[in-house]
């Protein structure tokens, strides 16, 4: 905060805003009511507009001379002092980022969305009717969060993975990266500027199967056979089916990914499709254009008024079943690089909630500094929700997030006074609470205790 002095505790109206991000989400409005039902050491004298100028001074840019590595789309604020200060703490658990795996979502405004922050794009939330901003978040191999970037909501993904990967290795002092990243981040443009020598960057990224005429006609096309790594399930705690097959197109490197198990869906599911469609067409044609599950099977014949089956998209569909492909330079084999792409799955529950948690709505705040700081308070939950999940995990608790603040939920005390003394009554732990205050290290002490007042 250098010189400046606040006349309220910044760190309290922080962990306040946190703590109620990853409890309830909402508004910060919301969080100034939502509190005075818990007893939160230190917030008494917070009020709302506290909350609001401890989020602008998170993101605040940083003064010119420590612009060094800002993005195009945002200067460096002082919340990234404090990612890369939390990135520092735990350095010595791995020596880099060898496989790192980077998401974007598209989050939008109520209001105006700041002075540059707000702008119309493309829209993940289908409101093209409002101004909205990009978040994306990069975690490490183990799912946990090592950064947030905020962009305007006119930034196209695939504009923002070569700035994300210039800033990892410009803020954290890492050497060779390994970015994972779904469909959507993949140009030909971006994967030159990932060969760059001066990046040593590489990459597993998924394709768009049906946009790329390379991937429809020559990839899937490839006669060879399939290796299998993993066959059907035994048992639900096997892996899922994998097959994989390497096809090289000049210098371009693609992996054809397969999961028997999901082509049998595939099938399925559009078999069901097409039988209610042909049902459908019987009974009148109008209403069936809205549906994207039907549309995509329907064709106009050429000077008719009706829509009928296009049995030919039908059989161009069946390629597509249980398989997705990958684009990488890494000099694994096709097994290997079927799985790492495979943990980009496992941390999509992660990804999920971080949507979920980075999209608290409604936003109405009309200076990006302010928005930089409500986005990052989000981050910073989500990495307490992280941290205390790990370390559950590591003590063999794996507990559902929902449930479990649930449990903390109902953890309560009361105090009593009797013949001139008070006592503080704590309800039983329930559910997975003890174990989650226990991960932390905080003892809760007996249920009676006598309440020494002033």
């Amino acid at each position: 905060m250098g010189n400046r002095k606040y006349e309220f505790d910044v760190e309290r109206a922080l962990f306040l805003t946190v703590l109620h991000r990853l409890m309830v989400s909402g508004s910060d409005r919301s969080a100034e009511q939502w509190c005075r039902g818990y007893a939160i050491e230190g917030i008494a004298e917070i009020e709302l507009h506290h909350l609001y100028r401890a989020m602008a001074w998170l993101g605040e840019p940083l003064p010119s001379k420590k612009q060094a590595g800002a993005t195009p789309f945002a200067p460096r604020c002082i919340k990234d002092l404090i990612e890369e200060s939390l990135f520092a703490q735990r350095r010595d658990l791995f020596s880099g980022l060898d496989l790192v795996f980077f998401d974007t979502t598209s989050i939008y405004f109520e209001g105006q969305g700041g002075e540059t922050i707000g702008q119309y794009g493309h829209s993940k939330d289908h409101r093209p009717d409002l101004k909205q901003r990009v978040v994306g978040a990069v975690l490490d191999s183990r799912g946990r969060p090592i950064c947030c970037e905020l962009w305007p909501g006119n930034t196209a993904d695939v504009k923002s993975l070569i700035p994300i990967v210039d800033r990892l290795r410009a803020r954290f002092g890492i050497g060779r990266i390994c970015i994972v990243a779904d469909r959507g981040m993949i140009s030909q443009r971006t994967i030159a500027e990932l060969q760059k020598k001066v990046r040593d960057v590489r990459y597993i990224l998924g394709v768009r199967m049906r946009l790329v005429k390379e991937i429809r006609e020559v990839v899937l096309s490839d006669p060879s056979p399939f290796e299998s790594v993993y066959g059907s399930q035994q048992t639900s705690k096997d892996p899922s089916p994998l097959e994989v097959k390497e096809v090289q197109v000049q210098s371009r490197r693609y992996i054809v990914c397969r999961n028997e198990d999901q082509a049998r869906k595939d099938v399925a599911d559009r078999q069901a499709i097409v039988k209610s469609l042909r049902e459908q067409l019987k009974r009148g044609d109008k209403t069936l254009v809205g549906n994207k599950g039907y549309r995509k099977y329907l064709k106009t014949p050429s000077g008719g008024e009706h829509f009928k089956i296009d049995e030919d998209k039908i059989g161009d569909e069946a390629k597509y079943d249980g398989i997705w492909v990958l684009q990488t330079d890494l000099d694994l084999s096709g097994k290997e690089v079927a799985l790492r792409y495979k943990e980009l799955w496992r941390v999509e529950s992660i990804f999920r909630t971080i949507k979920s948690i980075l999209a608290n709505r409604p936003i109405f705040h009309p200076c990006d500094e302010t928005i930089r700081g409500h986005v990052f308070c989000s981050f910073l939950a989500l990495t307490l929700m992280k941290q205390l999940q790990t370390r559950m995990s590591e003590r063999g608790w794996n507990v559902e997030w929902e449930r479990l603040k649930d449990d903390l939920d109902n953890l309560e005390e009361i105090t009593v006074r009797a013949t001139g003394k008070a006592f503080v009554i704590r309800s039983e732990t329930r559910g997975d609470a003890g174990k989650a205050i226990q991960a932390t290290g905080v003892a809760l002490g007996p249920v009676i205790r006598p309440l020494n007042e002033p």
